[in-house]
């Protein structure tokens, strides 16, 4: 879960990490009354995703009339996908060196990449290598904390003093709440080594959201704007709208073949609108977990058809067929053909439970992956 900009300061902040004073602006809401003093502010559109900068999402504001014009014209674009629904208004920091702190979960070795860098910015990836200095270390905040320390010799002491300081604040906060990511950039350093966390990058385990209540009363408020993570906490299985303009809404189990089936449709130029791994294990004879999926898939607007890929294997396909019909009865709204492929336990069940729904039924992907195509070029 990539964490708007003003959240992941809101944790960070918990953990003793110092950032510039902000306050959020909501769309629909005013201006509030007092702004961080003194000025002047930068203006900073809140989405997942990085690159604001360059997108032309963060602004420097002299004046309050400016803070007001930039907050305006921000609220409400479409940046990268993404509707800019909050922006963070906070006080400008001048006179201060740009440096990189990055801690990133190693997948291969399960300790924490640790990443340090004299100079940050926007302008981070054309940084050369050689200024770069990245270990990994196992993931203990001592561990991470004394990484810092050694990859900071050399460098100027401020900039060496903050990069121990702010590294040895982040590892609790990396370690306590369970994150894949955080990415200072850049990192504020003054003349004396005193520092601020000007832009946060966060990712945090959806995973563990369930052993973190800062952040599962998070997701719970602002719901909003953490949809996907809300959708896995309310509802206990994986949702999310890939590409919102798609044309093949997917109703997939297993994470890792319905990632492999987005890859397939893309390499034959469809377009499949969500990732969906809808875990059948949780259906226990009720259809509930279907019928939010196809109201979700009904969302998408321009979705021509449904292809389901189920490859069962305690799940029961019988089952499973007669509550996906009966979740179709029970939302009017979805109006697509389907065209399924089932491999498993109970087919021949499910085979007549479709065929009676006019649902068509293949065993083998690629006939039905090459039957939404013939159905969607015939449309």
């Amino acid at each position: 879960m990539y964490l708007h900009e003003h959240d992941a300061k809101e944790l960070l902040t918990r953990y003793g990490v110092p950032v510039p004073e902000g306050v959020c602006v909501c769309v629909g809401q005013a201006l509030p009354d007092q702004l961080p003093q003194p000025g002047p502010w930068v203006v900073k559109g809140q989405i997942s995703a990085g690159g604001r900068g360059k997108a032309g999402i963060i602004q420097t504001a002299a004046t309050r009339e400016d803070v007001e014009r930039q907050t305006r014209a921000m609220l409400g674009r479409t940046v990268k996908g993404r509707r800019v629904e909050r922006v963070r208004i906070e006080r400008c920091v001048e006179g201060a060196a740009e440096l990189y702190i990055g801690l990133l979960l190693d997948a291969e070795t399960g300790g924490v990449r640790v990443i340090l860098s004299a100079r940050g910015g926007m302008d981070i990836e054309t940084v050369p290598a050689a200024e770069i200095r990245s270990e990994v270390v196992r993931l203990d905040t001592i561990a991470i904390a004394d990484c810092a320390a050694r990859q900071a010799i050399g460098f100027d002491a401020a900039a060496a003093q903050a990069l121990r300081e702010a590294c040895a604040q982040l590892a609790h906060a990396f370690v306590a709440s369970e994150l894949q990511l955080i990415e200072i950039n850049p990192l504020f350093v003054r003349p004396d080594g005193s520092w601020l966390a000007g832009d946060a990058k966060v990712v945090a385990d959806e995973n563990a959201l369930s052993r973190q209540p800062a952040l599962e009363a998070l997701v719970r408020t602002e719901a909003a704007q953490y949809v996907e993570a809300a959708v896995k906490l309310e509802h206990g299985f994986d949702y999310v709208v890939v590409d919102g303009d798609g044309e093949i809404g997917l109703l997939t189990t297993g994470a890792g073949l319905s990632m492999m089936l987005i890859d397939e449709l893309r390499a034959q130029d469809l377009k499949p609108y969500n990732f969906l791994d809808v875990r059948t294990g949780g259906f226990r004879g009720d259809p509930a977990r279907l019928i939010n999926v196809l109201k979700w898939i009904s969302a998408g607007p321009r979705v021509r058809i449904l292809l389901v890929n189920i490859f069962a294997g305690i799940t029961d396909l019988g089952e499973f067929s007669r509550l996906l019909v009966e979740a179709i009865r029970l939302v009017p709204e979805f109006r697509v053909p389907v065209v399924a492929r089932l491999a498993g336990n109970g087919l021949a069940a499910a085979r007549e439970i479709f065929l009676t729904a006019g649902i068509a039924l293949h065993t083998d992907l690629d006939e039905a992956v090459a039957e939404v195509k013939r159905r969607l070029e015939a449309a």
